[in-house]
């Protein structure tokens, strides 16, 4: 049984606060679509918006597409225009797609308030634009706007736009919850209704959810139990208000939880790689707990878990994270057990196993400075550090040792604030003092320390502060509070981060940019 795969981010999907694809944008992102299998790609509308009309132009030549085929979005003819002399249905056919999908109003109330025409003139709408379509070559899809809102006030009139495209010859006619208010047992009773007022069969009709409800997933998949063929959704839910469906669960839970064949072979283990990559095109920060391709989808941090997990992963892992190009973490926090010590240490390449001395050690240690503020959960780096120290024989290197370090701030009378930071430290044997300006006072330590250790470790200079997170730590408040400080660097080719907790918040900086240091300079030799 086939199922069909659209996606609509490049249409509906750009549609989200804060999403703006050019042109380059869009080819890259319908590549990436196509490597994850999807069978359909909604590139926009062409005649309406000259940004999609030039990727439909752009596309007959740049993409290469190996699994999808594109669509062109529009809309029907408009009320008392002839078909073949509506310059927006010509554009759809001038976009060259195998496929168009046209948007038509399903809902009476829309047809008679929004398009200021009758029911019977909106389906002659629906009838002359899918006819010319297919004269013309092309498969067509009728997404029914708003139809379950327009089923449940008047399913009559609703089902007849139904049976209007699929007469004139649609492949298929797609129910959209538009307003995003449907719940999945009211989505799976109108499919049954819809049915049965028709007699069109499940298999021709299409589902497109948007997650106003928090259901979209729920909504789709339910769509698909009731005998639905043909879905519609976005990558990572993107879309207007709180998005749609979002593409990498359906498929996941429909291949994996149902046992539907749904993507090419090979191509839902992509599910994670290709989630970031659209979310870097987007400019929109991967969301860390977003189901099955998220960073913390498979992360553990219950000691009670961790156990059970050394034990076999499935015992707290839904699915293999691998089957969507995902990993299982454990994370280390206050409420690690040595059993999530242990298995975070195999993680790094630390095997805690034969050394339970070891273990112990760094389980309590772990839990006093979770205690006292620290937070290992995103610090995997100042983590291995820490785990190194302890074990035999596993220790890294410390790269300088320091004597003194002096930051001051000066506010100058035309209002510059100049940061200057002096270092005195030892490097193989030799004392270095080392002096730098910067835009704060972390800056201005960072760039002295950073000198001082230049000569010695050349390799700093492919070195990056990626970021730089400061928090008050709750229960403590006012300017004497505890502060936690979390560095992100980079070398370029893989990014780490380190911890450091002082009521200084200078101090504190200090901790985690030298945690940085040294793990960032023991990596870069043992690669050398």
């Amino acid at each position: 049984m086939t199922y069909q795969v659209f996606d609509t981010t490049l249409r509906d999907g750009g549609q989200r606060e804060g999403i703006s694809y050019s042109v380059a944008d869009k080819l890259a992102v319908a590549r990436l679509l196509d490597e994850f299998g999807v069978g359909f790609i909604e590139g926009g509308w062409p005649g309406a918006m000259p940004k999609d009309t030039e990727f439909f132009r752009r596309a007959r030549t740049e993409l290469d597409l190996r699994h999808a085929v594109l669509v062109a979005f529009g809309a029907t003819r408009k009320a008392g225009v002839d078909v073949a002399a509506d310059p927006q249905v010509q554009a759809l056919l001038d976009a060259e797609t195998p496929v168009v999908c046209v948007v038509a109003k399903s809902d009476i109330r829309h047809v008679e308030r929004a398009l200021r025409t009758t029911g019977e003139e909106n389906l002659a709408m629906v009838r002359d634009t899918v006819a010319h379509l297919v004269a013309n070559g092309r498969r067509a899809f009728v997404d029914c706007e708003h139809f379950f809102d327009g089923f449940r006030f008047d399913p009559a009139y609703a089902s007849s736009v139904v049976t209007a495209a699929i007469e004139a010859g649609a492949e298929r006619v797609v129910m959209c919850d538009t307003n995003g208010g449907m719940l999945p047992s009211m989505v799976t009773a109108a499919i049954h209704a819809v049915v049965e007022r028709t007699g069109v069969p499940a298999d021709r009709l299409g589902i497109h959810c948007q997650n106003d409800t928090s259901c979209a997933v729920a909504n789709t998949v339910a769509a698909v139990e009731a005998g639905v063929r043909h879905f519609q959704c976005t990558a990572n839910g993107y879309g207007e208000r709180p998005g749609n469906a979002d593409l990498f669960a359906v498929v996941s839970n429909l291949q994996l939880k149902l046992g539907l064949k749904v993507l090419p072979d090979g191509c839902l283990e992509k599910a994670t790689r290709v989630s970031t990559a659209l979310a870097e095109i987007a400019n929109i920060a991967p969301d860390t707990h977003q189901a099955y391709v998220g960073a913390a989808a498979f992360a553990h941090k219950a000691g009670l878990h961790a156990s059970a997990i050394k034990v076999d992963p499935l015992l707290y892992n839904h699915v293999d994270p691998a089957v969507v190009g995902n990993d299982m973490r454990i994370l280390v926090t206050e409420m690690a057990g040595r059993a999530s010590i242990e298995l975070k240490s195999r993680e790094l390449g630390l095997d805690l196993a034969g050394h339970p001395d070891t273990l112990t050690e760094v389980t309590r240690r772990v839990k006093d400075l979770e205690a006292g503020g620290w937070s290992f959960e995103a610090a995997d780096a100042s983590f291995e550090l820490l785990v190194r120290d302890a074990l035999p024989g596993a220790a890294l290197a410390r790269p300088f040792a320091l004597e003194s370090y002096r930051v001051q701030v000066e506010h100058r009378e035309d209002g510059a604030v100049v940061s200057e930071a002096t270092v005195k430290v030892r490097v193989r044997g030799e004392r270095v003092i080392a002096t730098a300006e910067g835009n704060g006072p972390v800056n201005a330590l960072d760039e002295a320390l950073r000198t001082a250790l230049s000569k010695h470790y050349p390799e700093l200079e492919n070195f990056e502060l990626a970021d730089y997170k400061v928090r008050i730590l709750e229960g403590s408040h006012g300017t004497n509070a505890i502060t936690r400080v979390l560095v992100e660097t980079s070398d370029g080719g893989r990014d780490w981060t380190t911890v450091g907790v002082h009521e200084n918040v200078v101090e504190a900086s200090w901790k985690a940019l030298t945690d940085a240091l040294t793990y960032g300079l023991a990596r870069a030799t043992a690669r050398a």
